[in-house]
């Protein structure tokens, strides 16, 4: 077998997390301080994977090139390939097959994250050499993904998001291919909802008896395209983290799995793991509970923080109560005036959503 090329997605508009995804794409937005988009190129990298072709959009391309470079830091060569309209998965396949050519490839959408790894998957794909292999896991909600009906070791049938599905098990978004998806891409018709769907184009190789197999999933997977989502990735990318303090600790107390990166001052703040806070953050008479990410050149002052991620260089002050359950952009500002009378003063983009406890 070739060796293969790894291709990202990363087209996507992100509505489902807007008003983040109003300035920054959704694959940028930081899980554990780092960009979701980088856990699939290191994925492939630490898979042997040397080249990466990455599917932007006209929107957010140019965010994605500046942030992810060349791909020298990750010991990989990247490709951009603009893909101008959202159609489809199987469409940003064919939009991508120049770069491609005729070798066998990883498929990964850029939003979201595989625990583990691919390295067992390529490692099982080189084995068998299948036409095609598909990741599946058993979800509670089939009818809001791509599900697939096995036989044995074989995928027999494939539907997108089935108002009755026949199984749960749900397509996670890592796919192997050889080359010959490119064609099955061209023999299908556009859906109901006008795109050229990938589960079409598998099931065009199942159909004209090509060896479609699946792997089950065993540890996590998320999408991360919405808050919930997000945030419940981040916890499980904590969980795993190995506790480093280089950053200043003056009066402070911290307890459990805690990351503080160098140039972080701590004064006297209790910290409770597992949290990490980016480089040069500023806390002061603060607690910052498990599962938060506070992002670089933040500042937390006299304020409760509870799995929450705060992006860069924003800042939290003067909380009566615990702020929980939240995601703040870059550069956002929350604070307790000291003026009466006593309201709430909001500023609020487009699609946010703010909710009082």
């Amino acid at each position: 077998m070739q060796p293969l090329k790894g291709l990202i997605l990363s087209g996507g508009k992100g509505t489902r997390l807007r008003p983040i995804t109003h300035t920054s794409a959704k694959q940028l937005v930081p899980v554990a301080n780092k960009p979701v988009l980088f856990y699939g190129i290191d994925a492939m990298a630490k898979a042997g994977i040397a080249e990466i072709g990455i599917n932007i959009a006209p929107e957010t391309g140019e965010e994605i090139k500046e942030v992810a470079g060349d791909g020298s830091a990750f010991g990989v060569k990247i490709t951009y390939i603009l893909q101008d309209e959202p159609a489809g998965l199987a469409h940003a396949v064919l939009t991508a097959e120049p770069f491609l050519g005729d070798s066998p490839f990883v498929m990964y959408l850029g939003d979201n994250l595989l625990q583990g790894g691919i390295i067992d998957l390529v490692t099982a794909f080189k084995a068998n050499e299948p036409d095609a292999l598909i990741l599946l896991t058993p979800v509670p909600d089939p009818e809001h993904f791509g599900v697939a009906e096995l036989d044995g070791d074989r995928v027999v049938a494939l539907a997108e998001k089935p108002p009755e599905p026949k199984t749960n098990l749900a397509l996670v978004g890592v796919y192997m291919f050889m080359p010959l998806i490119h064609d099955a891409a061209r023999a299908i018709e556009p859906s109901a909802r006008g795109e050229l769907e990938i589960t079409d184009a598998i099931q065009h190789l199942v159909d004209t008896g090509r060896r479609v197999e699946p792997h089950i999933v065993q540890g996590w997977w998320k999408d991360t395209g919405r808050l919930d989502d997000m945030l419940e990735a981040n916890r499980l990318v904590l969980d795993r983290m190995e506790h480093r303090v280089e950053g200043e600790l003056v009066e402070s107390a911290i307890e459990g799995r805690v990351v503080i990166e160098e140039g972080a001052t701590l004064t006297r703040a209790t910290v409770r793991g597992p949290a990490i806070i980016g480089a040069g953050a500023v806390l002061t008479d603060c607690y910052i509970g498990p599962y938060t990410a506070i992002g670089e050149g933040c500042a937390v002052e006299n304020a409760e923080v509870e799995h929450s991620i705060l992006l860069a260089g924003s800042t939290v002050r003067g909380l009566d109560g615990r702020m929980e359950s939240s995601l703040l952009g870059r550069n956002v500002h929350i604070s307790r005036s000291d003026q009466q009378p006593r309201a709430f003063r909001f500023m609020v983009g487009d699609n946010s959503e703010i909710t009082i406890l």
